[in-house]
């Protein structure tokens, strides 16, 4: 997707920590960069001022941090939906992890989830504090999965934008059943080998179709969002599909990708397919 990497900004610190992560990715891969900031409610002369004026706010953040092209849109209504409209034409979507709204307390907020549990296309999750390191290094969790595809075919985007190596994590986490006997051992052994081989076999294909990008693999018997989020602490980027083979298909997230959203020390870009 060739579109703007879109941003939604609101005056909170976990946004400006987004638009400074955006600017330096459109930067990289000479996009140009698109901020939306959604007022809610209709507020009148002064509402719309501020408003307008938070927007403008981030795009002097943006020029400032050396955006090529900043693009600039006010919307009124409904934060998600307008988010998810701007996802459709956009090549990624951009968040902090919590808005102005938002309880202190809470790791992610309400928007951030939704909009990367329902948009087209990556979102990338910024915490406040997390855009700086460069580790040389993009994470992604690989389970075989067709959304799994999909988030690696936007980290190699990522890694040849950085320069960066990729690792490809595969993490097995033995099934309570085996709790019940050792009768089990040998089976659960048998299958985390053969998924362990099938993992490197597809690590060796996404190296024969991307020669350009260092591959490298790591196939663990733990928990996905525990093996993920150990790897985000040397990671620039983790990169994850919205929901993996364990899912159940009424859910538009998973629960790897919303743990890892929770837990990650490093942003997160969550990859939902594309519609047609």
């Amino acid at each position: 997707m060739s579109g703007p990497i879109v941003v939604g900004v609101d005056g909170s610190t976990p946004a400006h920590t987004a638009v400074e992560w955006a600017t330096a990715d459109a930067r990289r891969r000479r996009l140009p960069l698109r901020l939306v900031h959604v007022c809610e409610q209709k507020r009148g002369t002064e509402g719309l001022k501020y408003c307008a004026g938070t927007l403008e706010s981030a795009a002097d953040r943006a020029r400032a941090a050396g955006a090529l092209e900043v693009q600039t849109e006010l919307l009124e209504g409904n934060v998600v939906e307008a988010l998810l409209g701007q996802a459709v034409t956009g090549d990624c979507v951009v968040l902090g992890s919590r808005g102005v709204g938002g309880f202190a307390g809470l790791a992610l907020g309400s928007v951030s989830l939704a909009v990367a549990g329902h948009a087209e296309g990556p979102v990338v999750v910024v915490r406040a504090g997390a855009a700086a390191p460069e580790h040389g290094r993009i994470v992604v969790g690989d389970d075989g999965s067709a959304t799994a595809g999909e988030a690696m075919r936007y980290a190699v985007a990522q890694a040849r934008a950085r320069d960066a190596g990729i690792l490809a994590v595969y993490a097995w986490s033995q099934p309570i059943l085996a709790t019940y006997g050792p009768q089990f051992a040998d089976l659960f052994t048998d299958s985390f080998e053969e998924d362990r081989a099938a993992a490197q076999e597809r690590l060796a294909s996404w190296a024969r179709e991307y020669p350009d990008v260092r591959f490298d693999g790591s196939q663990v018997h733990a928990h996905p969002v525990a093996a993920l989020a150990d790897a985000s602490a040397s990671a620039e980027l983790v990169v994850v599909g919205s929901r993996g083979r364990g899912g159940f298909t009424s859910a538009v997230l998973g629960s790897v990708s919303h743990g890892l959203l929770h837990h990650a020390v490093c942003p997160v870009a969550v990859v939902r397919p594309r519609q047609g």
